[in-house]
């Protein structure tokens, strides 16, 4: 296990879903648009993408700082899931039962939609529908799955999850231990690089410009400064997730939490049969501190998890991405779940920051009177939830009234975060808090107290 620990180590920080291709230009002088939109990831692209498949003349310009898909949407699991960061009852609580109901159908809507636009624009991104499984291999994992559909029915949604029993669980997923497990069909698998790069291609065909390598300075209304040009635009957007700590009227906004993931060499015929991982299905177990796990469509595991911790300021760099200790964690989970696995070598480690607000709810925003629009916060649910937020933003934008501008995330204010040192106490001990709610729960086999407390403290679930 050492040797291999080390072999894992030494591994750089490469996603397996980046791709070498050629850069773009860097903005240089001054460039008049319709629209300019900061940020070159999923929110930015599925932006600029309905803008333009509704008005084909649009003047659309994106600034990357790196290159397209550099963030989060290079770096994430694969899940294009109907998941919403915080439970139905809080949102029910902050808006309403009906609302929440609302909010729940347009994610499942959405995992469709992305399937759809990928068919007509002939994007191969590796995408199939074939749910999510959360595995229950412990007792208080078991009585969450039940709690859960019980919850989803009382709330009047009885066929958003189905409890399964341990066979047709280990038959799905072929995990060790596995006595049941939580069931959706609300979830997508897909090649995040390819969706990404396919995306931006397309939205190039239709008309948009992408600079490459072009930090935004500033933002103001109607104008956005790069180290060497501007774009002056009647309408701008923000689409920086979890970058848009580090402009200077946002420190507070949104705080960048890390999650580390490996990638497997390719599985034999054997082994795929063997972990019944040939089926494609997004997995994980219903341990607090997250797991997730995808099987490509070139037979590689991808696995990773959280854990990584704060740092301080709201510091995003490129050496935390690799957190040495986390990255082996995640390894040896991967192995308690497949120990069948142990001489699979690991090819690729990473990680990336994602983007978190105070109430952990994303948002879809959009100020009229200063034609700016912004749009994340997604606690690592933004695969989807981009597409969303993608429609709803070209709707803000031009007026264009439909049901899902009314939903509970559009112009939804979260508080800010608090000052340092205490920022940096509170979401660390946060951190440590789920990893000890597991280890609580192995210890004594019922329901991690602090887990509960955690709960209620961040209506996350």
């Amino acid at each position: 296990m050492a040797q291999t620990h080390q072999k894992i180590l030494s591994l750089p920080n490469r996603p397996f879903w980046y791709e070498a291709s050629p850069e773009r230009p860097a903005l240089a002088g001054l460039v008049d648009a319709d629209v300019a939109i900061v940020g070159a990831g999923y929110t930015g692209l599925w932006t600029a993408y309905y803008l333009l498949k509704r008005y084909p003349s649009l003047r659309v310009v994106i600034l990357e700082r790196q290159r397209v898909g550099f963030g989060a949407s290079g770096r994430n699991g694969g899940w294009a899931s109907a998941i919403f960061p915080i439970s139905l009852s809080r949102v029910a609580q902050m808006y309403s039962h009906s609302a929440a109901l609302s909010l729940q159908q347009a994610m499942n809507d959405t995992v469709d939609e992305i399937g759809r636009v990928l068919a007509e624009e002939n994007i191969d991104a590796d995408y199939v529908k074939s749910g999510f499984l959360s595995l229950a291999r412990t007792k208080p994992q078991l009585d969450r799955v039940a709690a859960a559909v019980e919850s989803s029915t009382r709330f009047g949604l009885p066929e958003q999850w189905q409890a399964i029993g341990a066979a047709d669980a280990a038959d799905r997923v072929g995990a060790d231990n596995v006595l049941g497990g939580l069931y959706t069909p609300h979830c997508a698998l897909v090649h995040p690089g390819k969706l990404v790069r396919g995306l931006a291609h397309v939205v190039e065909q239709m008309g948009a410009t992408i600079y490459e390598q072009s930090p935004v300075i500033s933002i103001a209304q109607g104008h956005v400064q790069t180290a060497n040009g501007a774009v002056q635009a009647e309408t701008i957007v923000r689409a920086t997730e979890a970058f848009t700590c580090q402009q200077q009227d946002q420190r507070r906004s949104v705080i960048p939490l890390y999650s580390l993931v490996l990638a497997t060499e390719p599985l034999s015929a054997e082994q795929r049969r063997a972990t019944r991982l040939e089926q494609r299905l997004a997995f994980n177990d219903m341990r607090h501190l997250r797991i997730y796990g995808q099987m490509t469509a070139s037979g590689r595991l991808i696995f990773g998890g959280r854990g990584a911790p704060y740092h301080f300021g709201s510091r995003i760099t490129d050496k935390d991405d690799l957190v040495d200790g986390v990255h082996t964690k995640i390894y040896d989970t991967l192995l308690e779940l497949f120990p069948q696995l142990g001489e699979l070598a690991i090819t690729h480690r990473w990680g990336g920051a994602l983007g978190v607000s105070r109430d952990w709810c994303p948002t879809v925003s959009f100020d009229p009177a200063k034609r700016v629009g912004w749009a994340g916060n997604y606690v690592g649910d933004g695969v989807a939830t981009s597409n969303l937020a993608g429609r709803i933003l070209s709707n803000l934008i031009f007026n264009h009234d439909e049901e899902i501008n009314h939903l509970p995330l559009v112009n939804h204010h979260s508080p800010i975060w608090e000052p340092e040192p205490f920022r940096w106490l509170g979401i660390n001990s946060g951190l440590f808090a789920a990893g000890f709610s597991d280890f609580e729960e192995r210890l004594t086999n019922k329901p991690s107290r602090a887990a509960h407390l955690l709960e209620k403290l961040t209506g996350a679930h």
